[in-house]
């Protein structure tokens, strides 16, 4: 199931693909580890092609396609041992959710900057069975979006020191706040 991104219209993926190619261009782009071979020379093009016309389930089953991933990883054992393990059936969802997600936010941190917005609000995106533990204090929180963006730019691919996205799998991401004009011009059209 695709997440929810509430602002994920073209003026975001502007944002979004600016963003991608900054990376792209500074060499900063994150390269998951359980991508192939293959699945690193063709990441960029394809988050790049999410970005710009898809959505995270696009691009998950894209990187289940032609060997894109790894079948194993190295793992440390309790003991401090190294060995192999499967890499999970997930991996491609996981890594697909987390990194066009946190473009999103990038992008959407972007557009409140250009629009002189002061912050964003977390909210969930995605549904999950069972909630991180820090993830519903998070909901409705003002965000600043210069602090969002330089933080995400700062930590790609591993957890931001703002806690957002609070980890893989969250299902939390952030909007642009609705003004109180909206809202009172949607209650007086639904009164009419």
């Amino acid at each position: 199931m695709a997440l929810s991104l509430v602002n994920l219209d073209e003026a975001t993926r502007r944002f979004m693909a600016q963003e991608i190619s900054r990376d792209l261009y500074l060499g900063a782009l994150y390269i998951s580890p359980r991508l192939s071979v293959v699945g690193q020379r063709d990441w960029p093009e394809l988050l790049q092609s999410a970005a710009r016309h898809h959505d995270d389930v696009w691009l998950a089953n894209h990187l289940s396609l032609g060997n894109r991933l790894n079948e194993r990883e190295p793992r440390r054992m309790l003991s401090g041992e190294m060995t192999t393990a499967k890499v999970p059936v997930t991996a491609n969802e996981t890594l697909a959710e987390g990194e066009f997600n946190r473009f999103y936010a990038r992008g959407l941190c972007l557009r409140a900057i250009a629009n002189g917005a002061a912050r964003l609000e977390v909210y969930r995106a995605k549904a999950v069975a069972i909630p991180r533990t820090d993830s519903p204090a998070m909901i409705g929180a003002a965000i600043n979006p210069r602090a969002l963006l330089d933080d995400l730019r700062t930590h790609p691919g591993i957890d931001t020191a703002l806690g957002l996205p609070p980890g893989p799998n969250s299902g939390l991401s952030v909007k642009l706040p609705q003004s109180k004009d909206a809202g009172a011009a949607r209650l007086s059209a639904s009164a009419l």
